[in-house]
Formats: C-alpha cells, structure tokens, sequence
C-alpha cells in the first residue's frame, strides 16, 4: 500500500534530519540521500496529479463556466 502524501512528507522530513545531524557515515548519508531524492520525485509527481485535477469556476456575465488551473509563471 502506498503511502500518503503527508506521510511521504514526514519521512521526508526525517531522512533530511537524520542527514543534518552528521551522524551517518558516508554509505548511509549516500542511501539516505538517495532514498529522499525518491520521494521527492514521487510527491512532486503527487502534487502535478492534483495541480491537473483543480478547476476553476469563472463568473463570466452571470454564466459559471469551468476552467482548467492555470499557474502564474
């Protein structure tokens, strides 16, 4: 079973942690890093699957009408 996003993000949040305490030799900090690379990718993937699903309604003369998200960039 796949976690969620917010529990991706805790252990996120613990792997960089554990890599600024400095307390893990160089094999580890290296497979830490590499597994928080991982779930990186896989809540950024996350995150543009939702960003995908978010409409906006729009008031256009009185009529509502649906419009895909769009970011400012």
């Amino acid at each position: 079973m796949s976690k969620s996003f917010e529990e991706q993000m805790e252990d996120l949040e613990k792997i960089v942690g554990e890599l600024e305490k400095g307390d893990l030799n160089l094999d580890d900090s290296v497979t830490k890093f590499e597994e928080g690379i991982k779930i990186s990718k896989e809540c950024s993937k996350t995150l543009e699957e939702a960003q995908k699903k978010i409409t906006m309604l729009i008031d256009n003369n009185g009529e509502i009408k649906e419009e895909d998200f769009k970011t400012e960039e």
